[in-house]
């Protein structure tokens, strides 16, 4: 067998089927949530996002789904973010109250109780019961096996987003292993959807589908979507985008009222417009301040990221119209047309990420994107988690900051690792995220006119966003 499986440390499924019955909550009551659930490594937060948007125009429309939960991870903000009803995030007040309700009816009961990531899963599953909703868009956290929410065993439909080499300390250590845990989520009865994946981690796919008698459909980019929409100018947001649209519609079919079983032309046209996921090819503006956003921090992730900014500044100047493939770094002919192009304004890249990856063979890629792009970036600001320069904590203290400190040793390293490709740029170090953004104002002012590329990690995603906020 190709994807042979592999996984380190406890099974975050273990004990979750328990917990729930003991909340008095069936295997049933959990499959009548009439789950969507969507696996992968790239995209899944923004296809479930997609997913809910689609389905919330059609019941704009239809009355049907007349609600609708959507189960996310990680928060930017504040956890509530993470689960959803109707497009917003629950109250803290409800939040609250199902959050007691669960922990009061585990407590002393079953040993040990749930950590963090089980416990909020089961508060989704505890809130979107209480509360009725006609169907759950649910992402894993990692993996798909034996992923908490692969408790849920008769989903209406999965899906799997682009496949890559992230998590691979659990998961791994080859892309084959990966794949045999997102196709964890596959069950019987139940169709399955995949975006086009890399060979070996198609085949691993395949062959769970066909183990476990599943119906496993791979989609490309579906032609019919619109090209004049900012939420579509990534190219992998039409990726995503094309592989929501087969969940969405699928789900329908299956489970929508006999008049109510389409998604309309222009229940999807809707969709695309109302359709929102903070952190995610996001882009703030404030006077010649031009903030572009993104919480890549995978080596796949990361790569896009930085072809947006290239994309989006370029196109913003009017000095290169369209969408590149900035991937193929085969194109020795493009590369050279663009390398020519001068920015018209200075361009800040300002980069965070601590954790067990490889931080500096992230920053490396960035360079090497931009590179490909042609994009001058002229001072380069790297940061840690820690938000503000007063020592003020304005962060969610649900958030589970990484313990590695950002040494001298590990600042040299991430400096090495740009000047490798790119030895003009300025390099700051600056200790706080609201250091960093002051900063880039401050040489924005300077010079008039800024954009900046702030990426690398969620955790700097939701602090930039908080102080973003203020200011805006």
């Amino acid at each position: 067998m190709n994807g042979t499986p592999s996984l380190k440390g406890t099974p975050s499924l273990m004990g979750v089927r328990e917990w729930l019955q003991e909340l008095g909550h069936s295997d049933d009551d959990v499959n009548g949530l009439n789950v969507i659930h969507v696996s992968g490594t790239k995209g899944k937060g923004s296809t479930c996002a997609f997913v809910n948007s689609f389905l919330k125009a059609h019941g704009e429309r239809t009355g049907f789904p007349r609600k609708i939960g959507l189960y996310t991870s990680p928060h930017l903000k504040y956890v509530q973010e993470r689960i959803q009803i109707d497009s917003r995030p629950m109250s803290e007040m409800l939040f609250a109250k199902y959050v007691f309700e669960v922990w009061h009816g585990l407590s002393g009961k079953i040993s040990p109780g749930p950590r963090y990531l089980q416990l909020l899963f089961l508060i989704s599953v505890h809130a979107f019961i209480r509360e009725g909703i006609d169907v759950a868009i649910y992402e894993t956290h990692n993996g798909g096996e034996y992923d908490a929410t692969n408790v849920i065993q008769k989903p209406v439909v999965t899906g799997v987003t682009t496949i890559g080499m992230d998590h691979v300390e659990q998961l791994g250590p080859l892309i084959e292993n990966i794949a045999w845990h997102k196709a964890g989520i596959f069950k019987n009865g139940s169709p399955a959807f995949s975006t086009f994946q890399e060979p070996a981690a198609a085949a691993v796919l395949q062959q769970r589908a066909d183990e476990k008698h599943v119906a496993l459909q791979f989609i490309g980019v579906n032609p019919t979507l619109p090209h004049n929409t900012s939420a579509l100018k990534p190219e992998v947001q039409r990726t995503n985008c094309s592989l929501a649209l087969a969940l969405a519609s699928t789900f329908l079919k299956m489970k929508g009222p006999q008049d109510c079983r389409i998604l309309a032309p222009q229940d999807i046209l809707q969709g695309i417009e109302q359709f929102s996921w903070p952190g995610r090819f996001h882009c703030v503006v404030d006077g010649n301040h031009e903030w572009f956003l993104d919480g890549a921090h995978n080596e796949l992730s990361i790569q896009k990221a930085a072809q947006w900014f290239v994309e989006a500044t370029l196109e913003r100047q009017g000095e290169r119209q369209g969408y590149l493939d900035l991937s193929d770094s085969n194109n020795v002919e493009l590369e050279a047309d663009v390398s020519s192009i001068s920015p018209p304004c200075t361009r800040v890249l300002i980069f965070s990420h601590i954790s067990v990856r490889d931080g500096a063979a992230l920053l490396k890629g960035v360079a090497e994107a931009l590179h490909r792009g042609g994009l001058q970036i002229q001072h380069v600001i790297l940061s840690t988690y820690e938000e503000q320069q007063d020592g003020a904590v304005s962060m969610d203290p649900c958030s589970k900051i990484p313990e590695q400190p950002f040494s001298p040793e590990l600042q040299k390293d991430y400096i090495e690792a740009y000047r490798s490709i790119d030895s003009e740029a300025r390099i700051s170090i600056e200790p706080t995220i609201e250091g960093a953004l002051n900063l880039a104002r401050e040489i924005g002012n300077r010079d008039n006119r800024m954009q900046a590329l702030v990426t690398g990690s969620l955790y700097l995603i939701g602090g930039a966003l908080r102080l973003l906020d203020k200011n805006t």
